[in-house]
């Protein structure tokens, strides 16, 4: 909770969501998130899109960590992260990161992004389209584009709400 601010700020511009199953790291960028207290445990809860190969991999495998950077960081490792897909390329090796051993759960830090949340999912729920307000559907879920473009498409977020396991900052 020390760095609640820092990541609530951080969120806003973009963060990483990284993900590990059958071996292979992924990570994507989300600036989409929150950070609470839920059943007295600190909660993040992440919102990936049912296409997302980040979806997939939390299917697999229901950790993941949050990459948040500290100082100066390469700007650009959010925008190929949040643009490219992981089903077609190593975004890993792509970008050089420099993946930490955990020491909770399964899945890495990233040391260019080092403040780190560990978080297991202990619940998770998929969006209901017709739940959501006239105004975000048309901005956020229109229905006459592809659902696999990387910005707003057709296809609704499933809430992953991650119990923070570990936190510590890479050094």
């Amino acid at each position: 909770m020390d760095y609640s601010k820092t990541i609530l700020e951080a969120l806003h511009k973009g963060v990483l969501l990284t993900t590990k199953a059958d071996e292979k790291v992924n990570t994507m960028t989300i600036s989409w998130g929150t950070l609470g207290i839920e059943w007295a445990k600190p909660i993040f809860t992440v919102f990936v899109r049912e296409n997302r190969f980040t979806h997939e991999q939390l299917e697999k495998n229901p950790e993941f960590t949050i990459n948040i950077p500290v100082g100066e960081f390469n700007r650009k490792i959010l925008g190929l992260a949040g643009t490219r897909s992981g089903r077609s390329m190593d975004k890993i090796k792509e970008l050089g990161l420099t993946l930490e051993n955990p020491e909770t759960i399964l899945v890495p830090g990233i040391k260019e992004l080092p403040l780190t949340l560990e978080c297991r999912v202990i619940y998770k729920q998929k969006q209901e389209l017709k739940a959501i307000s006239e105004e975000n559907q048309k901005r956020f879920y229109p229905q006459d584009v592809d659902g696999t473009f990387h910005g707003e498409n057709r296809d609704v977020h499933t809430a992953y709400y991650g119990e923070i396991v570990d936190a510590y900052i890479i050094k």
